[in-house]
């Protein structure tokens, strides 16, 4: 390819869509990337949450900024461009909904019910409004109902009504039901702290909220994983086949559970694979032996059964899946297993399963690893979508030609404007796609939503068959269109359909799109990552053109007469060659704790154990020989509160509450932490004062620990007491001793 002598400027970052006409962005804004933000609106108070959410961004290592819209103000938010959720540009938007709030129940009864199913349509309404228009994604939770409200005749029936409405496309939606399940809560509901400060929840029901906000989100950006490799022996199956005999090992309850879990992650679009030290003859007798297993030989894309080392069994999977080992989980009986696997084959995720097997169907139903943002029909298909590949290869590799073995694919491509039905698959293939994905910049499909709706840009879908079967969805072009030019910024083409002759199809289309258009440029942007080298090899090849050196990214343009013409040319071929293996990258997670999180905050009791011990950490780290430190246990327990609530170490007994941040709604949650830590009822009088210390409420809450005193009364006898001798203190204790000693 000819190298043009005039340069481009260079093309678009992630964050520069944003610099579109319509962008309401401030210049500081552009140029400054934007930190995860969850903004939350919620029709209760909600702020208790932000413990949970911020604890969570430490452990993902993600700086979540956690900001609340304005209370009781949804709707508002949802419809308000210059909201909190309209400002977001990198985050997610979450709606915190309790059904009852929606509107007042105080008079039980069909009326209260339809009014509250009309205010769920008009939510409803609203997010499919917030939702089109783009931007972070959209999240609602359906919180926990009273018990009070779903004795009413009817409520059950209405909330089943209103968690359908909730059910819609571009949303996010957890419900109370799923919340239930994965994050039991004994006691959700606090009346007290409902009444005085519309806190309808305890701190273990806000814990697990935030926990399944920070889950979604997680699922929303991580990279996906896309294979899970899985060992054999006391793994699938309790015992081991080599040594009880095919017939001889069994599928204990724990075991089955995992079978069940591996088939809901291939229904959800991952492939599986067996990689596990046997005798091949061994395993696939032991499968032949059980045909009551629900996971059998036909459900494995691909196996590695021998004595050699896991890792390189890992490495030689990724290579006939044409998957990265940054894509693999394998999961093992074996501690010492994964070990190896994680030193050998450190981009894979090793998982092994809890020694006690009960635990195995717990643990794996917190694995975020194996979460999904959304199953498209292409996941559901995925397994045999690969099979076919994998025979595709094979015939490859046989036939006496390439360009011969091509031509007699009957090769068809539905090249097409999106679909909006298509674009939970579109922002898929951004996310999945590393091979063939020229910048591989990763969207949601309110990212793309926004993109479209800016009237700059275009996106194409390609979908593709052959005489091996259909493929679906596997090509996608986003392009930003101007007057004289047809910009590519995302190029994708799915492993599974590459070596075909696809992406020329695709480029020749939209050449033929241009020309409609009257425009006779085509320009597609290539930006390097680890594994994208086959788009660049691709762009290389075409024989015209110019090609533009950026700083970050190189941009080739392409003219449109020549590029209608674009057809593969098929290279030397050797049929014997092996699949290249698939290239090794080092480890580019940003997170990987999966195990750690399974094992031990799965339960939201363990959550907020958890936050209150790095509490006391923090104030444990900070006291140091602060003169008027917490002395007495009370102000110890106290000063742990108070440095959570006011996320700063409480040091000094002197401290004032209100001076160091405390305002109305965190002395309701001061009221709700001291009832539950030192069974004491205090009024929103007793902290709602601008001389409160923490010295004094200690003094407080050990006045009424001691039958209700009021703390000067409490003074004046502890001050009577010191002031006796050692044989009055002896006396005054034989007169309360009765008889006897009962």
């Amino acid at each position: 390819m000819a190298v043009g002598a005039e340069p481009l400027p260079a093309a678009r970052t992630a964050l520069e869509i944003v610099n579109d006409p319509s962008s309401s962005l401030s210049p500081q804004e552009r140029i400054q990337p934007q930190p995860y933000r969850i903004a939350i609106a919620a029709n209760f108070t909600a702020e208790p949450v932000r413990a949970s959410l911020a604890f969570w961004g430490r452990e993902l290592d993600a700086g979540f900024e956690i900001v609340f819209a304005p209370y009781n103000q949804m709707v508002q938010t949802l419809l308000d461009p210059g909201s909190e959720f309209g400002r977001n540009r990198h985050g997610i938007n979450v709606a915190l909904v309790r059904y009852e709030e929606l509107a007042q129940f105080d008079a039980p009864g069909d009326a209260a019910l339809a009014a509250l199913e009309a205010h769920a349509r008009e939510l409803a309404g609203a997010l499919q409004e917030a939702a089109s228009r783009g931007g972070a994604p959209l999240m609602v939770c359906l919180c926990a109902s009273t018990p009070g409200f779903l004795a009413q005749p009817g409520a059950a029936a209405s909330l089943e009504r209103a968690r359908a409405s909730l059910a819609l496309p571009g949303v996010h939606l957890v419900d109370d039901l799923e919340l239930a399940r994965l994050y039991p809560v004994d006691q959700p509901h606090d009346g007290e702290g409902d009444r005085i400060g519309h806190i309808p929840y305890s701190e273990t029901y806000f814990a697990a909220l935030g926990t399944a906000i920070a889950r979604r989100a997680h699922s929303l950006f991580m990279p996906p994983y896309k294979v899970a490799a899985v060992d054999c022996d006391n793994t699938l199956w309790d015992g081991i086949c080599g040594e009880d005999g095919p017939s001889g090992v069994t599928l204990d309850p724990p075991r089955r559970a995992l079978h069940e879990f591996l088939l809901a992650q291939r229904d959800a679009g991952m492939l599986l694979a067996l990689a596990s030290k046997n005798n091949e003859q061994d395993v696939l007798d032991t499968f032949a032996a059980h045909p009551e297993f629900p996971l059998q030989l036909s459900h494995f894309a691909a196996r590695r059964l021998h004595w050699g080392s896991k890792a390189e069994s890992l490495a030689s999977l990724a290579a006939e899946l044409n998957a990265g080992l940054d894509t693999f989980i394998f999961i093992d009986d074996n501690p010492k297993e994964c070990a190896e696997v994680a030193q050998g084959a450190p981009e894979a995720l090793s998982l092994a399963l809890p020694a006690d097997a009960a635990e195995i169907p717990a643990f794996l139903s917190h694995i975020w690893a194996f979460d999904h943002r959304a199953i498209t029909a292409e996941d559901q298909q995925r397994s045999a979508l690969m099979a076919q590949s994998l025979e595709f290869g094979r015939a490859a590799r046989q036939a006496a030609s390439l360009a011969e073995f091509i031509a007699s694919l009957n090769l068809r491509v539905d090249f097409q404007p999106l679909n909006p039905e298509r674009l939970g698959r579109v922002a898929q293939l951004t996310q999945r796609t590393n091979q063939f994905n020229t910048t591989t910049i990763r969207r949601t499909e309110t990212e793309i939503q926004a993109l479209l709706a800016t009237g700059h840009y275009r996106t194409f879908t390609a979908e593709v068959s052959d005489r091996f079967g259909e493929y679906g969805l596997v090509g996608v072009l986003i392009v930003r269109q101007s007057p004289g030019d047809m910009f590519v910024d995302s190029f994708l083409l799915s492993c599974r359909a590459l070596g075909r002759g696809v992406e020329h199809r695709m480029l020749s289309a939209l050449a033929e799109e241009a020309l409609d258009n009257g425009i006779y440029t085509v320009s597609v942007a290539f930006r390097p990552s680890a594994r994208n080298l086959p788009a660049q090899q691709f762009l290389e090849s075409i024989p015209f053109g110019r090609k533009h050196e950026g700083r970050d990214e190189t941009v080739y343009s392409f003219p449109v007469s020549e590029l209608q013409a674009l057809r593969w040319k098929a290279p030397a071929l050797e049929s014997s060659q092996a699949p290249a293996p698939a290239p090794r990258t080092a480890a580019t997670r940003l997170f990987t704790g999966y195990a750690r999180i399974a094992a031990g905050l799965r339960l939201p009791a363990q959550v907020l154990e958890t936050i209150r011990r790095q509490a006391q950490a923090v104030l444990q780290a900070s006291s140091g020989d602060q003169p008027d430190a917490p002395t007495s246990p009370i102000e110890r327990q106290l000063a742990v509160i108070w440095t959570e609530l006011l996320e700063r170490p409480m040091t000094s007994a002197s401290a004032n509450f209100f001076d160091l941040g405390g305002h109305s709604l965190l002395a309701v949650l001061l009221l709700m932490r001291v009832k539950e830590a030192f069974a004491v009822e205090l009024s929103v009088d007793d902290v709602y004062s601008g001389a409160l210390t923490l010295s004094e409420l200690a003094r407080t809450i050990e006045a009424r620990q001691l039958g209700a005193l009021d703390p000067d009364e409490y003074q004046a006898l502890l001050a009577e007491i010191e002031g006796l001798s050692d044989e009055e203190v002896r006396a005054l204790l034989d007169q309360e001793t009765p008889p006897n000693g009962s």
